[in-house]
């Protein structure tokens, strides 16, 4: 599995790496050009996102009928021509049209459903855990890296290196990725578009919705506060990001053992968000540098807590042949988060000086208003179930048989495979077996 999921994994993080290496620096650059506001700030900040969400579905529809490989290279290079804009930008516009080109590369679905194309469904958590994970840490490195390679070389350099990430990656797909086998499934569903209204679903995306949204105003008024409020030059942004980047590492590891390891996904949720809220509260009522620095490093900690684990969580609750569409309507959630979380920042800090700080105590006190209903939402979240599939060989059964399983209690789903001619039902191995499987469907 893992020679299959980590080169996948590896793009997918060099291309987060590129999006989040320029976030804690590229406000205040984008308000040292001619005709910035803080509203343009805003959507240069988030704007890529707008293009994400866009573009994940057609990206997703092109990958099932020109292939895997194919989009995602398209995507990839979509991405290069972006960074490659951003980096000779001289002004506002021309910027704001490379972050967009950045986001219409929107490969992040087609990957996770390469990852389920090459593994097995019982390995797919596992597969997701992994790339939420190099998702992560690129994210916690590029905090640390980002502001250093900006404060003593610029920030021009820094898309630089963004555009020359996926020509690597191109070559990590062509040369390192193998081709999907293929695999035909027949699936027993009662409507395409069940997985919409199903709580824990709704639950997820909204959690990314928000998780997303408030990284983007951190990074839209983070490097603001610290420069025009404090004094701080770009150079000096480092001393912030780096414990970030270390508090960030390591609260990763924890986090994930205890949620795929001891099931404590909602535990897990739930610590990221009281982070959250209280990282707020301490940037809202700091009354020092200090306390302002404590709380963008527990914000970094809540955040980390979170992003190992939040698309290994949501395709648990999916069914096996709505993998795909869960996470590309999940995924849209978030890109919409991060695109309205600049934006608002934007309209929020129209005063870029000392007295923005008056302003930014009265938000932070509405995030954690938020954050206490969003705790009290995923409170009622239940942790997944631990689930084991059965194989069963169809050679000789009667499909009409199949639909009995619809009343056994404790299966979750099943489905045919017709490449290999087996029935995989999953099931809760707390209310039913396998033997009971093959007692219901006549089976030694």
């Amino acid at each position: 599995m893992f020679k299959q999921v980590l080169p996948l994994s590896l793009i997918i993080s060099l291309r987060f790496f590129g999006l989040f290496i320029v976030l804690p620096v590229i406000s205040v650059y984008t308000l040292s050009l001619p005709g910035a506001t803080p509203q343009i700030v805003g959507i240069v900040v988030g704007g890529y996102a707008i293009t994400q969400m866009i573009f994940q579905i057609p990206f997703g529809a092109m990958s099932d009928t020109l292939g895997r490989k194919g989009t995602i290279i398209t995507g990839l290079l979509i991405f290069a021509i972006g960074s490659i804009l951003c980096a000779i930008s001289t002004d506002i516009l021309t910027l704001l049209l490379g972050r967009f080109l950045q986001g219409a590369g929107a490969i992040g679905a087609v990957i996770t459903a390469m990852i389920s194309d090459l593994v097995k469904e019982e390995q797919r958590p596992k597969a997701m855990a992994i790339m939420g994970g190099m998702i992560g840490m690129s994210f916690a490195l590029a905090m640390g890296f980002g502001p250093l390679i900006a404060g003593y070389s610029s920030i021009q350099t820094l898309f630089w290196i963004t555009a020359i990430l996926p020509i690597i990656s191109i070559y990590i797909i062509v040369k390192m990725v193998p081709d999907a086998p293929k695999v035909t499934h027949t699936y027993h569903n009662n409507s395409k578009y069940e997985f919409l209204l199903k709580n824990e679903i709704i639950k997820m995306n909204i959690t990314n919705f928000l998780q997303k949204g408030l990284m983007t105003f951190a990074f839209m008024i983070i490097p603001i506060i610290l420069t025009k409020t404090f004094g701080w030059t770009l150079a000096d942004l480092w001393k912030v990001y780096v414990p970030a980047l270390f508090a960030g590492i390591f609260s990763m590891g924890p986090a994930a053992m205890l949620a795929e390891k001891k099931g404590k996904y909602k535990e897990v949720l739930l610590a990221g968000i009281f982070l959250f809220g209280l990282s707020y509260f301490l940037i809202g009522t700091s009354s020092s540098q200090l306390s302002f620095l404590v709380g963008v490093i527990v914000f970094f900690i809540g955040f980390n807590v979170h992003e190992p684990i939040m698309q290994s969580l949501t395709v648990k609750y999916a069914k096996v042949n709505e993998k795909g569409k869960v996470l590309g309507v999940f995924n849209s959630f978030g890109y919409a988060g991060t695109f309205l979380g600049g934006l608002i920042g934007g309209f929020s800090l129209y005063e870029v000086d000392g007295s923005v700080m008056t302003s930014l105590s009265d938000i932070s006190m509405i995030i954690v208003f938020v954050s206490i209903i969003w705790f009290l939402l995923i409170l009622q979240l239940p942790n997944p179930a631990k689930t084991k599939n059965a194989y069963i060989a169809i050679e000789n059964m009667n499909e009409k048989n199949y639909t009995a399983l619809d009343s056994l209690s404790g299966t979750e789903e099943w489905y045919i495979n017709n490449t290999e001619k087996l029935l995989i039902v999953k099931y809760d191995n707390t209310k039913t077996s396998e033997e009971s499987i093959r007692e219901l469907l006549n089976l030694k």
